[in-house]
């Protein structure tokens, strides 16, 4: 196996186990924040573009107030308007 290939391989492995720990951590601060009497927060995913094979759907920066969702490739904060999505690739 080329170094290249193994370090591609071991750079996805690091960001998947990074996104999951990620994930466990946003699940326990909802569930202690729901014990606390914190309302739901609002899901940030766009249901108009999921299953969009362009839908990225997720969220970058380290704090709440200043995150931002990465929609996809092509809109990245969703499509806007009311006529369907011509880029949809559904």
């Amino acid at each position: 196996m080329s170094a290249e290939k193994t370090f591609h391989r071991a750079n996805c492995r690091f960001h998947l186990r990074n996104y999951t720990r990620w994930r466990q951590l946003q699940s326990k601060t909802q569930i202690l924040r729901s014990q606390v009497g914190f309302a739901e927060t609002p899901s940030t995913c766009s249901s108009v573009c999921q299953g969009c094979l362009n839908y990225h759907g997720l969220s970058y920066g380290t704090r709440q107030a200043t995150r931002t969702l990465l929609v996809c490739a092509i809109h990245p904060y969703g499509w806007q308007q009311e006529a369907p999505c011509p880029d949809w690739g559904g």
